[in-house]
């Protein structure tokens, strides 16, 4: 019996739908032929009140999606061309850039004397030395005063110490004075989006105060941050396009629109 009861259900159900499709195929039928008159029931004038009223609204709400759309677009566009310049980051740090300066110039200066010292001052103690009438035959050479296979004689004044200890000193000094420099022309100090939201302005920082650094004026399409402001844990990294190294926007400045740094400069393109 239950078995019986769900099929009876099933049928009724279908029977009802198919009733409706054909109710509602006939409807639009006799008003497309317009051929007689014709009287609607009541349910048949629902259907087709309803019909009609979807094809109405329909392309209404599509309008208004469309509409939405385009507006939010528009906005978007007005947003990212300011009607003036707008300074999107600024951070000044003049007196740390003084200090990385005096520090870098007093490594150089030492291992630039240091290498001069070892270059000039250091002799080869491996021959023999005379004075007068008495002649002194052994050499006297150096050991390193370590145990086991770093336990040998060196000779410091030999060509090959004075040379490599001269050069390493010259290297060292560059190289110190060398990542000053390049990190201080590398970290910002001002990013500028200019009139129009086409042209950008990376400044970067200078011991000799604001605003004396290095200024590049770019297009907007050849800026991009490879990762996003929040993410990052200490510098913004910021791809100029023609440039090897990243330039490095200090967490600690201030971004003046966040939104529109966002949608702008800290956007990620293919540069």
């Amino acid at each position: 019996m239950g078995l019986q009861r769900l099929l009876r259900g099933a049928l009724e159900c279908y029977s009802r739908q198919f009733r409706l499709v054909n109710v509602q195929q006939k409807v639009f039928q006799n008003a497309s032929s317009q051929t007689s008159p014709i009287m609607f029931s009541s349910a048949d004038r629902v259907t087709c009140a309803a019909g009609l009223f979807g094809r109405l609204f329909l392309p209404t709400s599509r309008l208004g999606a469309a509409h939405a759309q385009l507006g939010a677009r528009r906005s978007f566009c007005t947003a990212a061309q300011p009607s003036r310049d707008v300074t999107l980051f600024e951070h000044d740090r003049t007196r740390f850039f003084r200090l990385l300066s005096v520090f870098c110039g007093g490594q150089f200066i030492f291992w630039t004397y240091m290498g001069h010292f070892a270059f000039t001052e250091l002799r080869d103690t491996g021959g023999a030395a005379g004075t007068g009438k008495a002649k002194v035959s052994p050499s006297t050479t150096t050991t390193t005063g370590l145990a086991g296979m770093w336990s040998f004689e060196m000779n410091l004044g030999s060509n090959t110490w004075r040379y490599g200890f001269t050069l390493g000193c010259l290297v060292i000094g560059g190289g110190i004075a060398g990542l000053g420099l390049l990190f201080c022309r590398r970290s910002v100090s001002q990013v500028v989006l200019h009139k129009g939201g086409r042209m950008v302005t990376v400044c970067t920082q200078s011991p000799l105060g604001p605003g004396q650094g290095r200024k590049l004026t770019v297009p907007l399409s050849q800026v991009a941050c490879h990762a996003h402001r929040q993410e990052s844990p200490s510098f913004i990294p910021l791809r100029v396009k023609g440039h090897r190294f990243y330039f490095l926007l200090d967490k600690e400045g201030t971004v003046n629109n966040a939104r529109l740094f966002d949608i702008t400069v800290g956007a990620y393109r293919p540069v």
